[in-house]
């Protein structure tokens, strides 16, 4: 399970655009999005770097990753 801080995300739209860019990755990852403590849970076999770099590459900047 890996926890990160994610930035820019404020609606549904967000929330769905995070999830689908970690699934890219790991189709099986569960996702888990509070809004408004900006938190992503991810549950994933793959690797931090990868999901990270997705959600980067979706245009939600990663500060923290736990």
């Amino acid at each position: 399970m890996y926890q990160l801080q994610v930035e820019n995300m404020s609606c549904g739209h967000c929330v769905g655009a995070v999830t689908k860019a970690v699934q890219a990755v790991d189709a099986a990852a569960r996702v888990e999005i509070d809004l408004a403590s900006k938190q992503v849970r991810i549950d994933s076999s793959s690797a931090l770097p990868a999901l990270t770099a997705a959600i980067v590459q979706a245009g939600y900047p990663v500060t923290s990753a736990a």
